[in-house]
Order: C-alpha cells, then sequence, then structure tokens
C-alpha cells in the first residue's frame, strides 16, 4: 500500500482529526442513523412515529422533504421546531427524547473499533479531534480503554480555548453538538452568532487552520457544511503553505480525479482508502501505523516510555548496551 510522503511524515502533534459519518458508520453499522444526515433525520422521524410525539400528517411531510429536499440542515431545524413548544423556546421539546431512542446504548453497537484504535494512538502523541458527528462513540470507546475522554461543543467558551491551545488531551470538540444535549445542538450558522463573533475564540480556532494539517475521515460532505465553513474554511486569512487532507472512496474515477482537483484549491490532497467501504478501517489502521513510526524530533528529551513506541525503548535499551553508558544524551551524540 503506498501512502503520501508528505503525509505519514507528519508528527501526530501537527495533525488535527475531522471525523465525520464515516468513522461511526465503519464502528456501529447497525445503527443505520449514523451512516448519513440523511439517516439520522430519518430514524428521528420514524422514533417520533412509534414514541406518538408527531401527527402522522407531519410525519409524512417530513418524509417527503427527506427525499426531495436537498438543504437537509433545513428539514432538521423545521424537524426540532415542529416537536418544540409554539413559544419558540428549545425546552422542553419531544426532539430530545427522539434522539435519545436512535442513539440508545450506543456501546453495545461498537462492533469495529479499528479505527476508533488508531484515532486514539494518535491523540496519545498530541493529535487534536474535532467532529461534525452529534454522537460520542469515540469518547465512549476511549473511556472503555481508560482515557479521560471529554465531549465539548461550542457553546462552552472557556473548554473551547483550552482545547484550541492544546490543553485537553483526550478532548474531543463537537461543533454541531451532541445528541446527549439536544438542546445545545446547532443546524446553521446563526445559531453560533456568540462564537464567529467573538475574536477570541475566533482566532483561537482559526489559528488552528493555519498551524495544524486537517486530516478529515469519513467527511464525504463537511465542506459543504456551513458550520465548518464559517468557522475555517472561508474565514481564514492570509492562508499559508499547510496541505491538509481527505481520506475518500474512490467509486467513480471521473468524479474521484475531479474531487481531486478541485480540493487542491483548498489546499486540501484528496486521498482514496480504495474502492469499497470495507477498506476503510484497514487503511485508517496503517495510515496511522506509518505516521507513528516518525521519530519525533525531540524525543531524546522525554520520557520514552511515555511518547515512545515500545521497540524504540529497547531499540534505546540496545543503544546504551552498546555504549556502555547510562546516560540517554550519549545516543543522540553517538547516533
Amino acid at each position: 500500500r503506498k501512502f503520501l510522503k508528505s503525509l505519514i511524515r507528519k508528527q501526530p502533534r501537527d495533525l488535527l482529526l475531522v471525523i465525520g459519518t464515516g468513522v461511526s458508520a465503519a464502528v456501529a453499522p447497525g445503527i443505520p442513523a449514523l451512516c448519513s444526515w440523511r439517516s439520522c433525520i430519518e430514524a428521528v422521524i420514524e422514533a417520533a412515529e412509534q414514541l406518538e410525539v408527531l401527527h402522522p400528517g407531519d410525519v409524512a411531510e417530513f418524509r417527503k422533504k427527506v427525499i426531495k429536499d436537498r438543504d437537509l440542515l433545513v428539514v432538521a431545524h423545521d424537524l426540532i421546531r415542529k416537536m418544540s413548544p409554539r413559544t419558540g423556546d428549545t425546552k422542553p421539546n419531544f426532539f430530545q427524547d427522539c434522539l435519545m431512542e436512535v442513539f440508545d446504548n450506543l456501546e453495545q453497537h461498537i462492533q469495529n473499533p479499528v479505527v476508533l484504535q488508531s484515532i486514539l494512538r494518535l491523540m496519545e502523541r498530541g493529535t487534536m479531534v474535532l467532529t461534525t458527528n452529534y454522537d460520542n462513540l469515540l469518547e465512549i470507546f476511549g473511556q472503555q480503554q481508560g482515557k479521560p475522554m471529554e465531549s465539548l461543543d461550542l457553546k462552552d467558551k472557556d473548554k473551547v480555548l483550552q482545547w484550541a491551545r492544546g490543553h485537553i488531551k483526550y478532548g474531543v470538540l463537537h461543533i454541531h453538538g451532541l445528541y446527549t444535549d439536544p438542546c445545545g445542538m446547532v443546524l446553521d450558522p446563526s445559531g453560533y452568532k456568540d462564537v464567529t463573533q467573538d475574536p477570541e475564540v475566533m482566532e483561537v480556532l482559526q489559528n488552528l487552520y493555519r498551524t495544524k494539517s486537517f486530516l478529515f475521515l469519513g467527511c464525504g460532505e463537511t465542506l459543504r457544511d456551513q458550520i465548518f465553513q464559517a468557522l475555517f474554511l472561508y474565514t481564514v486569512k492570509n492562508k499559508v503553505d499547510l496541505e491538509h487532507y481527505m481520506l475518500v472512496l474512490k467509486e467513480n474515477e471521473d468524479h474521484f480525479f475531479k474531487l481531486q482537483a478541485d480540493m487542491l484549491l483548498h489546499r486540501i490532497k484528496v486521498v482514496s482508502y480504495g474502492d469499497c467501504f470495507k477498506q476503510f478501517p484497514e487503511y485508517v489502521q496503517d495510515l496511522t501505523a506509518q505516521i507513528c513510526k516518525q521519530r519525533s524530533p525531540d524525543a531524546d528529551r522525554v520520557d520514552s516510555t511515555t511518547l515512545l513506541g515500545t521497540s524504540c525503548v529497547d531499540c534505546a535499551k540496545r543503544k546504551l548496551g552498546e555504549n556502555g553508558t547510562d546516560s540517554p544524551k550519549r545516543i543522540k551524540q553517538s547516533d
């Protein structure tokens, strides 16, 4: 398998992962709502019908909209409004109950954790993570592995600033919100006025797009996402010569190479993980292994047991044996 050298030679701490529905679909294929925006809305409508919190006429109308309308964000917004008080308040609402029905017992549906294991491996080495997903599969799996995972959303300014400055190692920023707090979910940029009009928050977020290489995983439509555009794509000024990367399925060669050419305009290199979605987890696993093989420039100045892999520790021990010295600094000198 061939990988772009410009990608696998990145240090993990220089990457920022953007996780889309493709990751959730690979991890928990038994939950259709995780596969796409359309599937999620369809599942919510189904739950609303079963819970009898939406008039049958409205159920039929929304099902038509899901099929016909291209702007699913508008459909989702209208659906939330329909299940909320007529006063326009967001609390209380039945939408939360529908989401809880759709995403019930997520931890029991994790069938293929390979992608999540790879993401955690990168996070251990300093990679940051944000997601457009409403689910918290990564956090659930990370906690099962003993990691202090933390779910964040853009409405908590202090937490966002800490995360963006690299102070929350196992933090996952949900730019659309999280299903466990439906009232905090945002479906269009107007819901983030407090964020987009706060110069301090916008500066630290946009600085990430200037200083980190974004790696898009399972993100077919993310660049069309209005919130992502408002936060990063069209608002970052003075773009540097930093490259970003996107893993995609190559179903059609003409479409793939057109997308590749189009994305270069946004400084994004499109890479195919294969012509079958089942190849996605293995590709991410192999790619992660390649990235983690890279030796950190300041590896000699840190505890090898916390940053380096076992093979690197063994290598260091052999070096010590060869040189007859206990000082790690001598390794650097002899090299």
